[in-house]
């Protein structure tokens, strides 16, 4: 099946939260504080997902949402994958998405990462991105307060590109 990138929209919400909340679990626990591990359950990905979607894509394979990535200005904020689909080309997809996204109207990308998270370091590393060092990230709660976590920051020049509709020029 063929796999298409689409900007996100409400009714994959659900698909979104779901999505979100195994692969937090999956990349997350064991190297976040455990204050934040209260703020991480299902209804809280939930509850995030509507203010996320005017600023995410999803990966799709025919309906069915299989990851999706999340843009904020220069941050390529979330980037998630169902286990699935690893290995596919689909983050990859995803990212080279996100960092057009960011070359709109900036000239460098950024992105946090736990420390612990072996797996996604090497894929950043992979697709160009380096370790700018120790960085005590802000991680957003439904409720509105924030856990610092300790990560690394990731880095990586984009070219400036044009944005016509959310497609490159």
């Amino acid at each position: 099946m063929t796999t298409s990138i689409r900007q996100a929209v409400p009714r994959d919400g659900e698909a979104i939260a779901a999505l979100w909340h195994r692969g937090w679990r999956d990349g997350h626990l064991g190297h976040v504080p455990a204050a934040l591990l209260p703020h991480r359950q299902a209804a809280d990905f939930r509850a995030r997902v509507p203010a996320q979607i005017p600023f995410t894509a999803v990966a799709a394979a025919g309906a069915e949402v299989i990851g999706f990535v999340t843009v904020r200005g220069d941050e390529v904020e979330q980037l998630y994958v169902a286990a699935p689909a690893r290995g596919t080309g689909t983050a990859a997809a995803l990212l080279s998405h996100g960092e057009r996204v960011v070359a709109a109207t900036h000239g460098r990308a950024w992105l946090a990462v736990a420390g612990g998270n072996a797996r996604a370091r090497r894929f950043y590393e992979r697709r160009g991105w380096s370790d700018a060092g120790p960085v005590d990230y802000a991680a957003a709660t439904a409720g509105g307060e924030a856990v610092l976590v300790p990560c690394r920051r990731y880095e990586k020049a984009v070219a400036r590109v044009a944005l016509i509709d959310g497609r490159a020029s």
